[in-house]
């Protein structure tokens, strides 16, 4: 089979898969985005003002974002390679004379499509509360596309290594929402303790939030230079990673 052949059968099975049922995959994130605007942007952000220069409103446009593509991103690679080993298609994927760089691409370009969509639904819907002036479009869509790459990428290696389907919700539920929410999505880390900054400095998603912030709003609390590098750092690795566990065939031909 050509590998270029079975990249488009597998990315358009993905991107069908999750276009299909698009009341749940993507107005669930539009309904919970416009309640993050209403309570955390329009209620309580009149009354904290100013965070950084910029209305507190416009400063947690950038992680609400990034914060819908991260989660749906990972969600949907997780879920998708999961369902295909438990229903068992993936002997159909391993006997087939298919790459394996074939099949992560595939999948990965799946999350990657989701997570870019519900990302653009949610900036449609921001501007329904807010004007955002984009200041660097480069770093804007570069971190857009490389944190959806980089947890589309974990979201298969969690699908990986799950035995059941309470295994693909653990990260989600109790690493992926916590360090979300403590990425500075809602708060400048600057607002801190001093401990708690150096405590939030380890955290790998704060860096992705406030590059993405400062292509929107021109605001940061890291190096952005240092935080695009990172992220390319850890895409890297996580592919090679992938393709170790499917050329060795963990998790998949047991």
């Amino acid at each position: 089979m050509n590998n270029s052949v079975a990249l488009r059968t597998l990315l358009f099975k993905e991107i069908r898969r999750f276009a299909r049922i698009w009341p749940q995959t993507l107005l669930p994130p539009a309904i919970t985005t416009s309640l993050y605007f209403l309570i955390f942007g329009k209620l309580i952000g009149e009354r904290i003002g100013v965070v950084n220069g910029v209305s507190y409103m416009n400063y947690i446009v950038p992680g609400v974002i990034l914060m819908s593509v991260i989660s749906h991103s990972y969600s949907n690679v997780v879920s998708s390679f999961y369902s295909t080993k438990f229903q068992r298609h993936i002997e159909e994927l391993l006997v087939a004379p298919v790459s394996n760089w074939v099949i992560l691409a595939g999948y990965i370009g799946g999350g990657i499509a989701r997570g870019v969509l519900v990302g653009c639904v949610v900036t449609a819907i921001s501007l329904m509360f807010t004007e955002i002036t984009v200041v660097n479009w480069w770093v804007a869509v570069s971190v857009f596309v490389l944190t959806a790459t980089l947890f589309s990428l974990a979201g298969f290696i969690n699908a990986i290594f799950a035995d059941s389907f309470d295994d693909i919700a653990i990260i989600p539920n109790f690493v992926l929402t916590p360090l979300s929410y403590l990425g500075g999505v809602f708060y400048s880390v600057s607002m801190l303790p001093d401990i708690w900054q150096k405590i939030a400095m380890v955290n790998p998603i704060l860096y992705m939030i406030n590059a993405f912030r400062y292509g929107l709003i021109g605001v940061s609390d890291v190096d952005v230079y240092l935080a695009v590098m990172m992220t390319v750092g850890f895409i890297v690795l996580l592919i090679v990673f992938c393709l170790i566990l499917l050329a060795k065939g963990v998790g998949i031909k047991n």
